[in-house]
């Protein structure tokens, strides 16, 4: 065997070993999860997260390209219809439309969401305030808050 690829599949094989050596609450896999930061406009979330990921993966990255971390932040943000809007190797954007119920008049009701790690600084940003939390796993109560005026 060549040994690129000796040292390619090793790479890869640790990989997937690193969830079960993963004792902290807020990793998933080879990411560790640093803040969520969810900012509601109208009855869309724009979500930023900021992470690390393990030195080793880098390399994967580079010759792989992104798609497994995306699909891993999705799976931590638990979210059905996120959109990724940018990535790189500490921070991604995503948008969720719909993500808040609309009762008419630039009135919303954004609900308790639940999310698949522990998240060590949740920020939930209103148009009206903004709520912080720390080492939680979800968004516990909803928030109702009034539109900007814009639509998307």
């Amino acid at each position: 065997m060549h040994p690129h690829a000796v040292i390619l599949l090793c790479l890869v094989l640790l990989g997937t070993a690193t969830p079960a050596l993963a004792a902290n609450e807020e990793r998933y896999g080879y990411i560790t999860v640093n803040s969520v930061q969810i900012r509601l406009d109208n009855d869309t979330a724009f979500i930023h997260l900021t992470y690390s990921v393990d030195e080793g993966m880098r390399v994967i990255f580079f010759l792989l390209g992104y798609q497994d971390l995306k699909n891993k932040l999705l799976t931590i943000l638990n979210y059905e219809d996120a959109r990724m809007a940018d990535i790189n190797l500490s921070q991604a954007d995503f948008i969720v439309y719909q993500a808040a119920y609309s009762y008419g008049n630039g009135v919303y009701w954004y609900p308790y969401h639940h999310f698949n790690i522990l998240i060590p600084k949740l920020t939930v940003e209103s148009p009206q305030v903004i709520r912080n939390f720390s080492n939680t796993d979800q968004f516990p109560v909803g928030i109702g808050y009034f539109g900007n005026g814009t639509t998307y």
